[in-house]
């Protein structure tokens, strides 16, 4: 786990759109997001490839929105973790700043 903090804090110096904040994730959820991320790469790539074989609309369309419906349960689950570890700590700790970051983050998500 701290070879994956390091590559971590590693790209987040790189990372223009990154807060600059890491979280250290337990193993479990770590290779259950990766996972999930894993699966969405592969329908996205199924998509390519519908694509490229002249497949019908409605048949990409339907696996777009089976890969819309995966990020939103990759999304569920990485705030749920959020509101269980990050928000609760850092409350407790005094930081109220992070309820309008979630605020902020749950706008954007209900887009």
């Amino acid at each position: 786990m701290a070879e994956r903090s390091k590559k971590t804090a590693e790209m987040n110096e790189a990372c223009p759109y990154c807060s600059g904040k890491i979280k250290v994730r337990e193993e479990k959820e770590y290779k259950d997001l990766m996972n999930r991320l894993k699966r969405i790469e592969g329908q996205v790539r199924g998509v390519e490839s519908m694509l490229e074989n002249d497949a019908y609309c409605i048949d990409i369309l339907t696996q777009v929105s089976a890969i819309n419906s995966a990020l939103n349960s990759f999304n569920k689950a990485l705030l749920a973790n959020h509101m269980k570890t990050c928000v609760v700590n850092d409350i407790r700790n005094g930081n109220d700043e992070v309820v309008d970051e979630l605020v902020i983050a749950l706008q954007k998500l209900m887009k």
